[in-house]
């Protein structure tokens, strides 16, 4: 179960650099997680200042 980033992500870049496998990379609009990826550390979700992403 990965994590996805929520449309109130302000594409501040805080998640990506936490991310130890490099899944979240910049979209066109807000940051996106590679479902294919993610390890579901949960890293992501502790540092991002409004809460964008969420365990799916």
């Amino acid at each position: 179960m990965a994590y996805k980033i929520g449309e109130d992500c302000i594409s501040c870049g805080a998640c990506a650099a936490e991310c130890p496998v490099e899944a979240i990379k910049e979209g066109p609009s807000i940051y996106v997680i590679d479902p294919d990826v993610c390890i579901d550390c949960g890293n992501c979700e502790n540092v991002c200042p409004v809460g964008a992403p969420k365990a799916e």
